[in-house]
């Protein structure tokens, strides 16, 4: 016989024990031989990857109704995902072999005996495999060997840890091909175009944050592709939309929708001001079936058209032009400049700069040079914005600015400076 047909017996089980000096009342009755892989035509064995997972990634699994995939261009690090996480995908040694066996038995499944239960919290089943019962006549030896073949020997496992979704991808491929009106779709190259489906596949970050994505990028879908809106196009399309708030003399908190996408007909693009509208509007909370306007987000539009030439103004006139530009109910707040524009109170005039999180590099290093560059002292509420894309769950915005600048207090307040 060869080697490689070669299959344990019940005498070469039993010699084994003998040799090893194993009592034969500590085993049960049924031996299992553990048989290495090898390679077998349309077998590949190297197509299986170990991989740790969660709770939530558990749960996923055992519904079997969501979607786990990875993620990643050839220049990119892949990342997995669920429905509604992201995780970063890293190899990690085992210190030890690990084998994966199917349809391996525990002891209790190997013995047609009750193995005896843990005794004053120690577990003592290898003590004997029987219950108390000394009688020679009674007691199970092996008489029975079962082939377990070896799928894969790991050396190796996939480690995942949760991160951020990474959004930049929707700004990189949709800001080219901005949407500006079917009077400019002449323009645009609609191979450059993409569906949802092929954004969803191509953006890292999992289904229910690529829709977040999309809100926070404001991108919509025209023609059944996704776009983002040229910012002269969509200030034009929110001025008209909250117009009709005025018009009709509603509450801000008492929006009609239907009314509005009506009185829009002819004027804008259906898929358009449907799109906008849900993007700047959450459901009222005092009049059912009505919406409010996100005071944030028109804000935040109304500065950035102001800001959008990278213009300084001085921090007063800028808050007067920018409280007189809006509608009537919204105001003006600093804290709506959240990652539009900066505003910078230690130089000798204080001054409001546009400075989009969305135009900085994806580098790290790159970004904080370009910060520095742009103002030399940041406070921590300052500089948040533009770093908290790259914290994790375990390495939060301060501990990054700890490793990569220097900080000093001027007048009881934390400042972050250049390490170079």
């Amino acid at each position: 016989m060869s080697i490689s047909g070669y299959a344990r017996s019940i005498d070469d089980v039993r010699t084994i024990v003998q040799h090893a000096k194993l009592d034969h009342k500590n085993l049960t009755n049924t031996a299992q031989a553990i048989y290495y892989p090898r390679e077998e035509e349309g077998h590949d064995i190297n197509n299986i990857k170990l991989l740790e997972v969660d709770e939530h990634i558990l749960e996923e699994i055992q519904k079997g109704s969501g979607e786990l995939c990875f993620k990643g261009a050839l220049n990119e690090k892949v990342v997995f995902c669920t429905e509604s996480r992201t995780y970063e995908v890293k190899e990690a040694e085992i210190s030890n072999s690990l084998l994966l066996v199917k349809h391996l038995k525990l002891a209790q499944a190997t013995s047609r005996s009750p193995i005896k239960s843990p005794k004053g919290g120690v577990n003592t089943s290898m003590d004997s495999s029987l219950e108390e019962d000394d009688d020679p006549e009674k007691i199970d030896t092996i008489d029975e060997v079962e082939r377990k073949d070896v799928v894969k020997i790991f050396h190796d496992y996939f480690e995942l840890r949760p991160v951020k979704p990474k959004y930049r991808k929707i700004i990189d491929l949709l800001r080219l091909t901005r949407y500006a009106g079917p009077e400019n779709e002449h323009l645009i190259d609609r191979s450059l175009l993409f569906r949802f489906k092929q954004l969803l596949d191509t953006v890292q970050c999992s289904k229910a944050e690529f829709h977040e994505g999309l809100k926070k990028y404001r991108a919509i879908e025209v023609d059944e592709r996704v776009r983002m809106l040229d910012i002269e196009y969509e200030y034009r399309v929110l001025t008209l939309l909250l117009s009709v708030v005025s018009e009709n003399s509603w509450e801000l908190d008492a929006i009609d929708k239907d009314v509005t996408l009506e009185a829009m007909q002819g004027i804008i693009p259906f898929e358009v001001v449907d799109g906008i509208f849900d993007v700047y509007t959450t459901p009222s909370e005092r009049v059912a079936g009505r919406f409010q306007y996100r005071e944030d987000l028109v804000c935040a539009l109304f500065a950035e058209k102001i800001l959008q030439h990278g213009l300084k103004f001085h921090i007063d006139e800028f808050l007067v032009t920018w409280q007189e530009a809006l509608p009537e109910g919204f105001e003006a707040n600093e804290q709506y400049l959240r990652g539009i524009g900066i505003i910078d109170r230690e130089g000798s005039v204080p001054c409001v700069r546009g400075l989009n999180e969305a135009d900085l590099p994806m580098n790290l290093l790159g970004r904080l040079d370009m910060l520095f560059r742009t103002k030399e002292r940041w406070n921590l509420e300052q500089i948040e914005p533009y770093i908290e894309c790259f914290a994790t769950p375990t390495v939060g915005v301060t501990s990054i600015l700890a490793k990569y600048t220097r900080s000093l207090v001027v007048k009881g307040v934390r400042m972050y400076v250049s390490k170079h």
